[in-house]
């Protein structure tokens, strides 16, 4: 994962030269460059590669048995709840595929720019076989649009870009040689608003999935 400081923009790359996997050593590193983007930016830019943004969960990691696959949920929906309540604008810059917990990932963000192009985006999960956690339906319920639930989240239906941006998985998708640049501009542009006022009224909006997944994950949030 690559850290970089553009202006005052913190932008985060991931590039694992195939499925940009989310597996414990993601999750550690991305948690690491968040935390030096709280210290050191304004916005954050979050970006694949060109062709791939993320496939969802590292699968390798749920063959190792019942404890590692629990690790890697409980780790990854903190993650995705980090993200979805993060104290600074948060952009997407999906160059790519986005599949599952990779689409989950553009869900929590402000806003995200998809790259046009013969990608998928959406949610598997109930083809093959699998059902959601409470982060999964609370971040659907979020940010998806209501028409497009059903065929989201339980038809498992997946999107060319196009499609994904009337789903709400984006905001609008532009080329793949300016995705990453005007997610930077983007997040520029945000980063010039009063921070502690864009916090809480994206903190307020979110707050009755943002207190579900809490409760579902045993956080108190008093703390």
């Amino acid at each position: 994962m690559e850290f970089e400081i553009v202006k005052n923009i913190a932008v985060i790359r991931f590039d694992d030269q195939k499925a940009n996997a989310i597996g414990p050593i993601f999750v550690d590193q991305l948690n690491s460059a968040l935390d030096q983007a709280l210290v050191d930016a304004e916005a954050a830019v979050l970006s694949g590669r060109t062709g791939m943004f993320s496939g969802g969960f590292d699968l390798n990691v749920f063959k190792k048995g019942p404890l590692a696959s629990q690790q890697l949920m409980l780790s990854g929906a903190q993650l995705l709840l980090r993200l979805f309540t993060l104290p600074l604008p948060l952009v997407v810059s999906c160059t790519g595929h986005a599949i599952a917990a990779g689409a989950f990932i553009l869900l929590t963000a402000d806003t995200r720019i998809g790259t046009t192009g013969n990608f998928k985006v959406g949610l598997n999960e109930t083809a093959i076989n699998a059902t959601f956690p409470t982060f999964g339906s609370q971040l659907a319920l979020a940010r998806l649009n209501p028409s497009y639930l059903t065929r989201s989240f339980v038809q498992a239906e997946l999107f060319n870009p196009i499609e994904a941006i009337a789903a709400g998985f984006l905001d609008r998708a532009v080329g793949s040689e300016t995705v990453l640049e005007e997610s930077i501009e983007v997040a520029q542009q945000l980063a010039q608003l009063p921070t502690d006022a864009y916090v809480k009224n994206k903190l307020d909006i979110r707050s009755p999935y943002i207190h579900a997944i809490q409760e579902s994950l045993g956080v108190d949030e008093s703390s």
